[in-house]
């Protein structure tokens, strides 16, 4: 059995009009309206992500899979920490400001995390972070929820 391929369709690339890598940085006002909209609706997890976030800058896979220890010494969240990088394998240091302190003890008091645990735990897969993909979606949400077109 022989195949016959239509060699005068024209092949469209799967990314045409789409885009793809890098999307353009939140401005000032998104991020104070994704901030006030967290805090409002009491969600302790997506606001210490959120900060967590901006204060680290770290890619997706280096932030879900952060643990309580790295930031957190004794009952004090600290004001800098270093993380080694998944991706390049080398150390950034960053430090993490007062409202993101605030906002990330609040989660680790109310999720009653330990020392040892992921600071952002999967609720379905224990003694797993959230995945990545998981982490794409708060994000999307966070966007959605300020007018902005999450592509």
């Amino acid at each position: 059995m022989y195949l016959i391929s239509n060699h005068s369709e024209k092949h469209i690339p799967w990314n045409k009009d789409k885009l793809i890598g890098q999307k353009p940085a939140l401005k000032l006002k998104e991020i104070w309206a994704i901030r006030i909209r967290l805090q409002l609706a009491k969600k302790l997890r997506d606001l210490a992500l959120f900060n967590l976030a901006l204060d680290s800058k770290l890619r997706g896979c280096d932030l879900v899979k952060l643990k309580v220890r790295d930031v957190k010494y004794g009952s004090t969240i600290n004001k800098r920490t270093v993380i080694l990088q998944k991706k390049t394998n080398e150390p950034v240091q960053f430090e993490i400001t007062e409202q993101t302190r605030d906002s990330v003890s609040d989660w680790i008091i109310t999720k009653v995390l330990k020392y040892d645990d992921y600071l952002f735990p999967s609720k379905w897969n224990e003694g797993h972070p959230i995945s990545t993909r998981q982490y794409a979606r708060i994000v999307k949400s966070w966007v959605k929820k300020i007018g902005l077109n999450p592509r």
